[in-house]
């Protein structure tokens, strides 16, 4: 079986060996693509040290956290991690550093939300999927077949108190099942039923207080604030309850204190504040569209680099929740397809074999929304591509919010298949702005790019490279000794090569006889074809009965042995054919014998052939062909008689 690219579980125990074993960190979570660690300290040097594995696109230290980007096998190492460490995904970072309230929301945010935000973003492939159906099939909106589908797709956005609720369980160290009660609660068809009695103006108190008509479904903070003020009533109730008292009690106060602190003070102010924050944007959008498009469009890549990127989610979920759309995620699929488009522009222009792979799948993996390998793996790392990619999207944006497009139905990841999320009845003009808009971000990130140009990396000699290298520069240097040789001859004689292969050194043949020189002096030849041709004109001296080896003699005098392979006599002709005979007449290129050099190898014998002329000492030298690749015919080496020195 052919063994993984990268072994992730190998990784995980290098990451952990460089950032100071298990005793130093205090958590380890995942979001989609980073892992992410809450270090007690970070030893000199780690940063660049986790960098540089294999498997690793970068490491980012930002909201307290040591980020390590690995893009979407960030999952088998963290399994991995926990595997080989008592750390827990459950477990919250009780004695982690002192962080300022910023890291801290945005380490609970990324905690929270990435674990589930494939949900997310398959069902708002699906809500896509339905909407291209829909468009093409008009007679299947309304079937039976669109209903059920349709609420498969809204559930994870429905019942998304549920899934917070596990999540913030974990990052704040709750009873995971205590929280479910809890949020369902929040969920319960009940209550949306008697915010709805209230917000038609009947007043519905609890505890004498006047409740607000906030419902739960498909919000964020509510659920998150729930949690984690239960944490600490958890806490405090466990110093009093204990043993069957705290399984039985601890449900019941928890649900008898935070549901109606939830519906009555924690509910409305959350929601107040994510709506508030959210109506202050869709309020400068509404004054000045193309600024808060360029803003976004321009720089949300940024926030992406310092994984930040996750606080604005409550911002998105609550257009959604109040107006059935959302513009940010429009401006926000500019920015990401502007990186996909850059990566495609690194891919068209760079000369580097590596840096185009790397380019061409990052841009792939960038297609479905996750930009982390084109940004850390290419435009950041070339920076301009990531300034004019930045440029492109915030070009795009403007143009999508030129046509007023929004996303009507939410994109976990939003990127070039969440374009047809912008599709609305209501609003015609809303796809075609999104499509422009894309275009213009990825045509011009690409185009900027391959124009504009970037700092191409050069790619390191792999070893071939190094070795081929060195072969030709002693192959030139032998070149210059053979033709200053040759010119001081008298009188030379060329041989060409028997056979087809890798011309060898007499001294490195695997037998000492004949590397010792003691046959002659020549060169040898591990063969690539078996096939042994007449090197020059002249006779056939001697064909052993074994036929593995020929003696020739030219017509100016050289005598030559041919040697197929090495001790190959004890085949006794097996695998060998012979197509001479003693004192025949030869001309060059005329074929001697053949042999099957992989029944040879089989056997357990080399093929490699030393070609020797055996009346070396009637000559000066003997000098080798300053080759290293040769084909039967071509110049192997040349007898050599120097003039007498007078």
């Amino acid at each position: 079986m052919a063994e993984p690219v990268r072994n992730y579980p190998k990784l995980a125990l290098q990451i952990l060996e460089q950032v100071g074993g298990e005793k130093n960190i205090v958590s380890a979570t995942r979001c989609a693509t980073r892992l992410r660690l809450v270090l007690r300290e970070t030893p000199a040097g780690t940063k660049d040290k986790v960098a540089a594995l294999p498997g690793v696109i970068t490491v980012v230290e930002s909201g307290g956290q040591f980020q390590v980007v690995i893009g979407a096998h960030v999952g088998e190492v963290h399994e991995a991690l926990l595997a080989n460490t008592n750390l827990s995904a459950d477990a919250a970072p009780t004695d982690a550093p002192k962080q300022s309230i910023a890291n801290r929301v945005i380490a609970t945010m990324s905690a929270v939300f990435a674990p589930f935000v494939y949900i997310l973003a398959g069902a708002g492939l699906l809500q896509g999927a339905l909407i291209l159906i829909r468009m093409v099939w008009p007679a299947f909106e309304g079937s039976g077949t669109d209903q059920v589908f349709s609420f498969i797709s809204w559930s994870p956005f429905h019942f998304l108190p549920i899934f917070i609720a596990v999540t913030a369980a974990k990052h704040f160290n709750v009873n995971l099942f205590v929280a479910l009660f809890c949020a369902a609660a929040l969920v319960n068809p009940d209550w949306n039923n008697m915010a709805g009695k209230i917000a038609d103006g009947e007043t519905i108190r609890l505890f004498g207080i006047a409740l607000s008509p906030t419902t739960y479904t498909s919000t964020v903070l509510p659920p998150l604030f729930l949690v984690w003020f239960l944490s600490y009533l958890e806490r405090f109730l466990k110093k009093f309850l204990h043993g069957s008292a705290e399984n039985l009690l601890l449900p019941l106060i928890s649900a008898i204190i935070m549901v109606p602190l939830t519906l009555l003070l924690l509910g409305p102010l959350s929601a107040a504040t994510a709506n508030g924050i959210a109506s202050g944007y869709n309020w400068l959008v509404d004054v000045a569209p193309a600024v808060a498009a360029a803003i976004i469009g321009g720089f949300w890549q940024v926030a992406v680099i310092f994984g930040i990127h996750w606080g604005i989610t409550p911002v998105v979920l609550s257009n959604f929740e109040q107006y059935g759309y959302d513009s940010f995620q429009a401006f926000q699929t500019a920015a990401v397809v502007a990186q996909v488009g850059a990566a495609f522009g690194v891919f068209l222009k760079t000369k580097s074999k590596t840096m185009r792979g790397v380019a061409g799948s990052a841009a792939i993996t960038g297609i479905f929304g996750i930009t982390e390998p084109t940004i850390y793996g290419v435009t950041l790392r070339l920076k301009r591509p990531f300034l004019l990619a930045c440029i492109a999207g915030a070009a795009g944006a403007i143009t999508i919010s030129l046509f007023g497009s929004r996303y009507y139905a939410y994109a976990g990841l939003p990127g070039m298949l969440t374009i047809v999320n912008s599709q609305s009845d209501s609003n015609p003009s809303s796809l075609m702005g999104m499509i422009v808009g894309s275009l213009i971000a990825f045509a011009g990130a690409a185009l900027l790019v391959y124009f504009v140009g970037f700092d191409d990396p050069v790619d390191p000699e792999t070893e071939e490279e190094v070795t081929a290298e060195a072969e030709e520069q002693l192959e030139e240097s032998a070149r210059v000794a053979y033709d200053t040789a040759m010119e001081a001859a008298e009188k030379a004689v060329v041989v060409s090569s028997p056979l087809t292969g890798r011309a060898l050194a007499m001294a490195s043949v695997p037998d000492p006889v004949f590397a010792s020189g003691a046959m002659g002096k020549g060169v040898a030849v591990d063969p690539t074809v078996g096939k042994v041709f007449a090197p020059f004109d002249g006779k056939v001296v001697t064909v052993l009965p074994s036929k593995h080896a020929v003696g020739l003699i030219s017509s100016d005098g050289v005598e030559l042995l041919i040697h197929v392979g090495i001790d190959t006599v004890q085949l006794k002709g097996e695998h060998y054919t012979s197509h001479v005979t003693a004192k025949q007449q030869v001309k060059k290129g005329d074929l001697l014998l053949e042999f099957d050099i992989a029944a040879i190898k089989a056997a357990g014998y080399s093929t490699v052939t030393p070609v020797i002329v055996t009346n070396s000492k009637k000559y000066s030298d003997v000098l080798p062909a300053p080759v290293t690749k040769v084909s039967a015919g071509e110049d192997i080496l040349a007898a050599v008689t120097l003039a007498a020195v007078k």
